[in-house]
């Protein structure tokens, strides 16, 4: 038995049992090492990419190095994660692996001498993260029943929310400890070196933990398991059972995606238009490249099982709930994308009156960043204690709609509080939005996957998270230079005005909610 507690005989159809706290707190644990690795990145790349000589515009376009590195590593992990198996089980070969990586890169990130160097090595953390995180969703699908699987993802969050805090304040505490927030041009403050260091180590023991806590289920236990009459959807996950489109669906769609990508790639370069545009018009360029070779695999067998054919043969057949939370995570996270690249020179512009990257008191605004994003994932960790009892009581739709619009109002109150104390009160709202986007979608999501795609289709929606980072990357610095001398001054300044592009954007996802169906919380 892979299993310990409850156990099951896999040749029993049974429903699969339900784990204890303590197995729950055991399998979530790593996400507490994770979030750790994404804390520190999210609150001081920005500030080692401009402390290395980026400017404003092309912050986005070097934060690419995220949703690429996702979009490419997501389905592959997904995909060889589903058809694993061996001494230390499914998913937690990745989580091992990945750990090692992104330790690795933790510790040479702050040292980076040169720009290209930095951005370079946060293409090797992205990777390294994405291998230790994406199986970690798939998990707890795995190994929780649908009435569980709420507690495991705010399990989850109550961790994620946890190592955030410690993260994001670590440069904040190392300064008030005497450790120096100030360097030379050029060079990374100490300050935010050591928080790198103890930061790596934390998350490679806490994702130790997890990995030889826990036991898994057997792909063959896994597929004896009964009917969960918790379910919110039919069994086998409520996919439907569309065939996979034949190679003409492939030829055809492959063609008119190259071509938009093409014609937009030519528009930008006879309108002389910024380079960044570049990379959606190759992206589409490319997407369309993958149909059309696929189109050739399976001119045979539209079944044909190869990694490209599966992952863009369950794309296009998606569950119906699963198309529609995809609308939702786009938009929700091109919000978040625009939170963590423009806050600390939103806040700088806002409470420290400095856009000077180099400045003491641009400095002083980036350790407080962190602890702003201390106070919105401690308050996603005490929400993720009672997000599932709410939802249970209001409707998951409804309550993850709310929380969206009260991130949305989090973004306006950047614009609302002027001293560094005030920009505190809006991180709670965004703290009840991130914690919300961290579990409930999944929730849903879960209860409509079959177990033996599990991985796989947790990294199919991830691609809805990456894309929208992609989109962002790849036009939001445009945009607000087109805008730099005409609304820009009105809002207080160019960070000011890309954090309202988040409020609306959080607004969109919450209307998108409105569309997902589901029968209970």
């Amino acid at each position: 038995m892979a299993v310990t507690g409850d156990a099951v005989s896999a040749q029993d159809s049974v429903r699969k049992p339900e784990l204890n706290l303590f197995q729950i707190v055991n399998m979530s644990f790593g996400f507490f090492g994770i979030q750790i690795g994404f804390a520190l990145q999210n609150g001081n790349v920005s500030r080692i990419f401009q402390t290395l000589g980026a400017d404003m515009s092309t912050l986005p376009l070097l934060w690419l190095a995220g949703p690429i590195t996702g979009l490419i590593m997501q389905p592959i992990v997904g995909y060889f994660s589903d058809k694993t198996w061996g001494p230390l089980g499914r998913r937690r070969p990745y989580f091992l692996i990945g750990a090692i990586l992104t330790t690795l890169a933790l510790f040479i990130m702050p040292n980076s001498p040169w720009l290209w160097v930095a951005a370079g090595t946060l293409w090797i953390l992205d990777a390294s993260l994405n291998i230790t995180m994406e199986p970690f969703r798939a998990f707890v699908g795995d190994m929780l029943p649908s009435k569980q699987r709420p507690l495991g993802y705010s399990m989850q969050t109550i961790f994620i929310g946890a190592g955030a805090v410690l993260a994001s304040i670590a440069p904040f505490v190392f300064n008030a400890l005497g450790v120096s927030n100030e360097a030379a041009d050029g060079v990374i403050p100490d300050n935010v070196k050591w928080s790198f260091y103890i930061g790596g180590a934390a998350l490679f023991m806490a994702v130790i933990w997890t990995v030889f806590t826990t036991k898994e289920y057997s792909p063959e236990e896994l597929e004896a398991f009964g009917k969960d009459e918790d379910n919110i959807f039919e069994q086998e996950g409520g996919v439907e059972k569309d065939e996979r489109p034949v190679a003409s669906f492939f030829s055809k769609w492959g063609f008119i995606i190259a071509a938009i990508g093409a014609a937009f790639t030519a528009a930008v370069y006879f309108a002389n238009g910024d380079q960044q545009f570049y990379i959606l018009g190759g992206g589409l360029i490319f997407l369309g490249v993958l149909y059309l070779w696929n189109s050739q695999l399976v001119k045979t067998d539209r079944n044909a099982s190869n990694f490209l054919s599966d992952v863009l043969g369950d794309l296009t057949t998606m569950p119906s709930v699963m198309k529609r939370l995809a609308f939702v995570q786009f938009f929700s996270w091109v919000g978040l994308f625009i939170m963590w690249i423009y806050t600390t020179p939103a806040v700088a512009l806002q409470a420290w009156e400095t856009a000077d990257a180099s400045s003491a008191a641009y400095q002083d605004a980036g350790d407080w960043v962190g602890i702003m994003f201390a106070v919105q994932n401690g308050v996603a960790a005490i929400y993720a204690f009672v997000i599932a009892g709410i939802a249970r009581r209001v409707g998951t739709r409804s309550l993850h709609a709310f929380n969206l619009l009260a991130g949305a109002a989090g973004f306006v109150g950047y614009h609302l509080f002027a001293s560094q104390y005030g920009l505190l009160i809006p991180m709670i709202g965004l703290g009840m939005a991130w914690g919300s986007i961290l579990a409930l979608p999944y929730a849903i999501l879960a209860d409509a996957l079959p177990v033996r795609k599990m991985g796989i289709y947790m990294g199919i929606f991830n691609f809805f998270i990456v894309l929208p980072q992609i989109l962002v990357g790849g036009t939001m610095g445009p945009i607000l230079r087109s805008l730099e001398t005409s609304i820009a001054p009105a809002v207080g300044g160019v960070p000011l005005l890309a954090v309202l592009f988040g409020a609306v954007s959080f607004c969109l996802a919450a209307f998108a909610m409105t569309f997902v169906r589901v029968e209970r919380g």
